[in-house]
C-alpha cells in the first residue's frame, strides 16, 4: 500500500491525471449536493474552483520540477528563488472574494450563504490536496464534508427547534398591538430578551412587524406551540419562526 502511495505521489502524466479526476470528483460531489439545496454555488462552480486549484498546486510543483531539471542552468545564472507555497496562498486568498459573493442578507436579521461560502473554500482545499498528493487526505475531508453539508443538513433546523431560544418574526396591525403580543408570550413563562421594530409594506398598507428573541421555560419549551399560541391573537397578521 505505502509502495502504491509513492508511486502515485511521482510526478508523472499519469498521476497529474488522476489529481485532476480526484479533485473533479471532490467538486461533484460536493456541488451536487449543494445544487440539490437550489443554493448559489452548484455543481459546477465547485468543480471549477476544485480543479483551479488543483491546476495550482500541479502548477507550481511543475515549475519546481523544472527548475530543478531542464532550467537549473539558467537558475543558477540568474539566481533565482523559488517558493511554491506562494501559490497556495494566493488560491486562498483569492477564494474569499468568490465565497464572499455568495452570502446575501435575506432581511430579518438572517444571513444566507454561509455553509456554501465555507464549502467553497473547503473545496478548494481540497483540490490543493488533491493536486499535491495527499490522498489519504483528500478522501477523508470529501466523507466528512459530505456528512456535514447533506447528512446533517436536515437535522440542524430540528435540532435548533429543540433549543430554549427562539426569534420569532411578527407582522401586526399596530404598534399598540405588540403589549399583547408581549403579555402573550410571558403568560407562557418566557423571558423577552430583545424587541427589533421594522416595516414591511403589503396590501399598498404599511403595518409594523417586529422581530422577538425569546428563551422559552423549561415546562413548556415547544417552538410550535409558541408560535401558536402567539397567532391566536385577532391582531397578528404574520408569524413565523427565524431560523438561520
Amino acid at each position: 500500500m505505502n509502495e502504491l502511495l509513492s508511486h502515485l505521489r511521482d510526478f508523472t502524466f499519469t498521476t497529474v491525471i488522476l489529481r485532476l479526476l480526484l479533485a473533479f470528483l471532490c467538486g461533484t460531489v460536493i456541488g451536487y449536493g449543494r445544487t440539490r439545496k437550489h443554493r448559489s454555488a452548484g455543481l459546477r462552480t465547485f468543480i471549477l474552483t476544485s480543479i483551479g486549484a488543483a491546476l495550482t498546486v500541479l502548477l507550481a510543483t511543475y515549475e519546481y520540477k523544472m527548475l530543478c531539471g531542464p532550467w537549473a542552468d539558467v537558475v543558477q545564472d540568474v539566481g533565482l528563488k523559488f517558493d511554491g507555497s506562494r501559490y497556495s496562498a494566493q488560491v486562498i486568498s483569492g477564494i474569499g472574494f468568490l465565497a464572499a459573493g455568495t452570502i446575501i442578507s435575506i432581511g430579518h436579521q438572517q444571513v444566507s450563504g454561509l455553509s456554501t461560502a465555507a464549502g467553497l473554500f473547503a473545496s478548494v482545499c481540497m483540490g490543493m490536496a488533491a493536486g499535491a498528493g495527499f490522498y489519504e487526505c483528500v478522501i477523508v475531508v470529501l466523507v466528512i464534508l459530505v456528512i456535514v453539508l447533506d447528512v446533517m443538513w436536515p437535522l440542524e433546523p430540528a435540532f435548533k427547534r429543540r433549543l430554549r431560544n427562539i426569534t420569532i418574526f411578527v407582522e401586526f396591525n399596530a404598534l399598540e398591538d405588540l403589549n399583547a403580543i408581549s403579555d402573550r408570550v410571558r403568560s407562557r413563562n418566557a423571558t423577552i430578551y430583545d424587541i427589533e421594530i421594522e416595516r414591511s409594506k403589503r396590501e399598498k398598507d404599511k403595518y409594523p412587524c417586529a422581530i422577538l428573541i425569546l428563551k422559552m421555560s423549561r415546562e413548556k419549551p415547544s417552538h410550535s406551540g409558541m408560535l401558536s399560541s402567539i397567532a391566536e391573537l385577532d391582531c397578528v397578521r404574520t408569524i413565523h419562526e427565524l431560523i438561520s
